[in-house]
C-alpha cells in the first residue's frame, strides 16, 4: 500500500509499505475511503511536534471500511462503515474510567503518532471494539470525516471546557477549520452572542454564513471593538483557536470578569500569563487534548441534519495528488483553503 509520511523537518513523502495485520486480538484493519488533513500533521512536519518519529505515515481522522478484525472484537465486523479517530481509548484505565481518552494509559493519540495514520491506504486500529465508530449511510462520507476530529475538539475542547451556556457571550479567535468547528456547536448551548475574529475576511465570510452574530478583523482595534458588543464587560468565553502567543494575549484583554479563556490552538512556543490583568477577574483557563467522548453523539447531531459541517470543506483530491494537498493546506490563507478532502480510490 501507499502513504504519506513525514521524512524529516519540513519534509514530507508518498512511500510504499505493506498493508498492516492484525497484531492484537482487539485490532481492526480498515480500508480509508476518505481522509483530511489537520494543522497537527503541519506541526509535526515542521518539527512543533516532536514524539512522531520520521517515517510515520501521518493522518488521524477519516472514514473507511473494516476489511478485518481480530478475535476479540466483538462489536464490529468486515464490511462496516466506520469513522478513524486518533484518540484509542482502551476503555479500562483510570482516564478512560473518566472520560479522559485522549490521556489512556495505553491508547491515546495513537493513529498518526506512535502508529500509522489514515494517510495510508490501509490503518490498523487497535481497540477498536472502543476506538471505532459506526457510522450509518444516513452520514455522508465528508460529514464523518467532519466528525473524526473538527467537531470533537470544537465541542469538548472549545464549547464544553469553554463553559458556554444559554444567553452568554462567545469570542473566537481563529477562524480556521476548528474555530468555525466552535461556531457550530456553540449553538447547541444557545449563547446570546458568537464574536469570530480572524485576519482573513474570506474566512470571517464563512463564520457569518455557518452562525456567528459577529465578526471582526483583527487589528489594534479589536479589544475596543469587542468591549463595545459587549457593554465594556468582556465576554463569557474567549476560545483560544490559532496556537500563537498573539491570539493568547487577545484572549486575555476580551476576556470578562468570571469568564473561561479555553486553548484549543497547539502552541510551539511560550506565551505570557498576563496576571496584571487577570489576578483579580476570577477567570478559568483551560486546555484539552481532545477526547472524542462526543462523537456518538455528533453522529446523531450529524445524521438529524442539526450540525452540518460540510461547508468547511473547501477543496477536494484523490489520494494520487496528495502531496499537491498538502502542499495547497500548508498554504491554506493563499490558497483559500479550509478543510481538503482526500479520496482514496
Amino acid at each position: 500500500m501507499k502513504g504519506l509520511a513525514v521524512c524529516g523537518k519540513g519534509e514530507y513523502a508518498v512511500v510504499e509499505r505493506p498493508i498492516p495485520e492484525i497484531v492484537f486480538p482487539t485490532d481492526a484493519i480498515v480500508k480509508m475511503t476518505k481522509t483530511t488533513i489537520c494543522g497537527t500533521d503541519l506541526h509535526i512536519i515542521h518539527g512543533q511536534i516532536t514524539t512522531v518519529p520520521p517515517g510515520r505515515i501521518l493522518g488521524h481522522e477519516g472514514v473507511g471500511i473494516i476489511t478485518q478484525v481480530g478475535p476479540a472484537v466483538k462489536t464490529f465486523k468486515p464490511g462496516d462503515k466506520v469513522i478513524v479517530t486518533g484518540i484509542i481509548p482502551c476503555g479500562t484505565c483510570a482516564f478512560c474510567k473518566r472520560g479522559t481518552y485522549g490521556h489512556c494509559t495505553t491508547g491515546g493519540w495513537v493513529i498518526g503518532n506512535s502508529l500509522d495514520g489514515t494517510h495510508g491506504e490501509y490503518v490498523r486500529v487497535p481497540y477498536a471494539d472502543t476506538g471505532l465508530n459506526k457510522v450509518s449511510d444516513k452520514v455522508d462520507d465528508v460529514g464523518s470525516v467532519m466528525i473524526a476530529d473538527v467537531l470533537p475538539t470544537a465541542l469538548e475542547c472549545g464549547v464544553l471546557s469553554g463553559r458556554v451556556k444559554p444567553g452568554s457571550t462567545v469570542a473566537i479567535v481563529g477562524a480556521g477549520p476548528v474555530g468555525l468547528g466552535v461556531v457550530l456547536t456553540a449553538h447547541l448551548y444557545s449563547p446570546m452572542k458568537i464574536i469570530v475574529i480572524d485576519t482573513d475576511e474570506n474566512r470571517l465570510r464563512l463564520a457569518t454564513q455557518m452562525g456567528a452574530t459577529h465578526v471582526l478583523v483583527s487589528g489594534p482595534d479589536t479589544t475596543k471593538a469587542v468591549m463595545e458588543l459587549t457593554d465594556g464587560a468582556g465576554v463569557d468565553t474567549a476560545v483560544e483557536a490559532v496556537g500563537l502567543p498573539a491570539a493568547f494575549d487577545m484572549c486575555q484583554q476580551i476576556i470578562g470578569v468570571g469568564g473561561t479563556i479555553a486553548n484549543i490552538g497547539i502552541h510551539g512556543s511560550t506565551v505570557a500569563l498576563d496576571m496584571g490583568r487577570l489576578w483579580n477577574k476570577n477567570i478559568t483557563l483551560t486546555t484539552r487534548l481532545v477526547d472524542t467522548v462526543t462523537i456518538p453523539m455528533l453522529v446523531k447531531l450529524v445524521e438529524a441534519g442539526k450540525i452540518d459541517a460540510r461547508p468547511l470543506v473547501t477543496h477536494t483530491y484523490k489520494f494520487a495528488d496528495i502531496v499537491e494537498a498538502y502542499s495547497a493546506f500548508d498554504a491554506a490563507a493563499k490558497n483559500k483553503v479550509l478543510k481538503v478532502i482526500i479520496e482514496f480510490d
